[in-house]
């Protein structure tokens, strides 16, 4: 699969391109996501399934318009209630670049990457309605919870592989091995004096 990957405009607004996560990106990202979800986003249910983690290899992908990182998506490997899956997210986009189809872009991109790489399913708390048009339903996740609060009508799945779901009952726990620190403070500097670099 090419690392950069053309998006065709939906409005008269330059195109951007979707290519693989850089080392690079992570201030941005970083920034980007404090931005779309707020500083305290680290205290989120879904967070506990990524925290201290790696994103799934090949599946972290960055938006960039103009030189300049606007979008985000990366998945994540968890047991479903003893069923290998992929937790998606988070997803964010650049308040500015919100109308230009690249948050859809990003989950089109990402949900192809993961099946080409022969994933069964992806799981991710979000809006029924948004996540809908993808093929997201909460048909095969009635069983399935998460390591803390959640709204049940939120916690959606798709099956990449028919049955890929099936008889997927109880907690969804991280399986992706501890990811390399790096020095947390620095990061954190970088975050705030770098919003949104490519």
């Amino acid at each position: 699969m090419p690392d950069l990957i053309p998006v065709a405009p939906l409005t008269d607004a330059a195109p951007c391109t979707i290519r693989a996560e850089r080392a690079s990106d992570a201030a941005g990202r970083e920034a980007l996501l404090d931005a779309c979800f707020g500083e305290d986003r680290d205290a989120r249910t879904c967070q506990r399934l990524r925290a201290g983690r790696a994103p799934a290899e090949g599946l972290a992908f960055s938006a960039v318009r103009q030189g300049r990182l606007v979008g985000t998506v990366r998945l994540w490997l968890v047991s479903a209630g003893g069923v290998a899956a992929l937790v998606l997210g988070p997803l964010a986009v650049k308040a500015s670049c919100r109308e230009l189809g690249i948050g859809a872009a990003l989950m089109n991109h990402a949900l192809t990457a993961a099946k080409r790489r022969g994933h069964g399913a992806v799981i991710l708390l979000g809006d029924a309605p948004y996540y809908a048009r993808f093929g997201f339903s909460a048909l095969k996740t009635g069983e399935l919870s998460l390591p803390g609060t959640f709204e049940r009508d939120r916690l959606l799945g798709l099956e990449l592989r028919e049955g890929a779901l099936d008889g997927a009952w109880g907690m969804i726990m991280p399986t992706a091995t501890a990811a390399r620190q790096n020095k947390p403070r620095l990061a954190a500097r970088l975050r705030k004096s770098a919003p949104y670099a490519a």
